[in-house]
């Protein structure tokens, strides 16, 4: 196959954003306590994630409590859970069906065209896991910083932007990348000149050449006595 490298590059690339996404997850940094009027000597830092939410002490003691219920979650955290497990999903999926659209596997024999599409359809996908990864991200972004800068809420209430959503645009950048790199490892594929041959074209039989009428005195043959 033409361009391997260019496979290779969108599978790594796929790989550290399937790291990325599943990092975005479970990192509990989503939102963070803002110093903001008179909270800027604190004995504390919350942070809040998709799943738990933590409180880091002055000295450095960490605790952190699971969400008790689910159905008493707001509802952005709720669907930033859901699509956020549907892009782990995504992820793992795209990967795998990379791998298997790669030269030296063998699992669906050796048809480089069947692998080209499934290198393409891994692409999609990758492409796909990035939208996921980016709606929740800038979803939960847009409500923190309309939280922030409500004077209606307190200031005690008030949260940044985590470390989670930064490594969430990251990982939506290096998604998109590698699915691009890998759709276009497809069209290439796709649009690489072929040896055709000319369907053999009806032979016309030779005319034949016309009997030649020979009109000749005839030779007489005259026996003498």
């Amino acid at each position: 196959m033409a361009f391997y490298p260019l496979q290779i590059a969108g599978l790594v690339l796929g790989f550290f954003g399937m790291v990325g996404t599943l990092a975005t997850t479970l990192l509990p940094q989503w939102r963070v306590s803002a110093f903001i009027g008179s909270n800027i000597i604190v004995f504390e830092r919350v942070w809040e994630g998709l799943w738990m939410n933590c409180v880091r002490q002055a000295k450095d003691k960490l605790q952190c409590k699971v969400y008790d219920s689910l159905l008493a979650l707001p509802p952005a955290l709720e669907a930033a859970r859901a699509l956020m497990c549907v892009a782990v999903a995504l992820s793992v999926i795209a990967l795998l069906v990379g791998i298997c659209g790669m030269k030296k596997i063998q699992c669906i024999g050796s048809d480089r065209r069947a692998k080209a599409y499934l290198v393409g359809i891994s692409g999609v996908l990758f492409i796909l896991t990035g939208i996921f990864v980016l709606i929740p991200v800038c979803w939960m972004a847009n409500d923190i910083i309309r939280d922030f800068y409500n004077p209606a809420v307190h200031v005690g209430q008030k949260r940044e932007l985590g470390a989670s959503l930064f490594v969430g645009w990251a990982t939506t950048a290096v998604l998109i990348v590698g699915g691009g790199l890998l759709c276009g490892f497809c069209c290439c594929n796709r649009k690489k000149p072929r040896h055709r041959y000319s369907a053999p074209g009806r032979r016309v039989p030779h005319a034949r050449n016309p009997r030649r009428t020979v009109t000749g005195l005839s030779r007489t043959s005259t026996s003498y006595v």
